[in-house]
């Protein structure tokens, strides 16, 4: 397995460099086709809401493997203001910053497993797995 890879979140073009990543190290993995674009969309969304939430984080790809299976584990982080009501924030059309409020609940629909933890005060940490099929 490949070293893990950082993305700083600091601008809205890190976004397309974190997506970029993702895909590069998630065909390493072996996963193939739409599964690559549904993984970067979920990139695309908890990197954006580093931006809008927290102004500053990063993305952490990591390959994985587990029973024989090989995937990409993506790791949002921020020291943001964290979220308030986790419950609120991942009902879909949610949104504090008058978007469509996809952005969490979407992530969570497009990988195949997702966790997502934070508390007021102390940022928010996504941690969302994709498996090759």
């Amino acid at each position: 397995m490949s070293a893990d890879v950082r993305a700083p979140i600091l601008r809205d073009a890190d976004i397309v460099v974190a997506r970029q990543r993702g895909r590069e190290l998630a065909m390493s993995a072996g996963i193939t086709g739409s599964d690559l674009t549904l993984l970067a969309t979920a990139i695309s969304e908890v990197a954006r809401n580093i931006l809008v939430y927290a102004g500053r984080g990063e993305i952490l790809l990591c390959l994985e493997e587990r029973a024989g299976r090989r995937g990409l584990r993506v790791t949002a982080r921020d020291e943001g203001p964290g979220i308030h009501d986790l419950e609120l924030a991942m009902r879909d059309g949610y949104s504090t910053a008058r978007s469509l409020g996809l952005g969490l609940p979407g992530a969570r629909r497009l990988m195949d497993e997702f966790e997502i933890v934070s508390a007021p005060g102390q940022g928010t940490k996504v941690s969302m797995l994709k498996w090759a099929r």
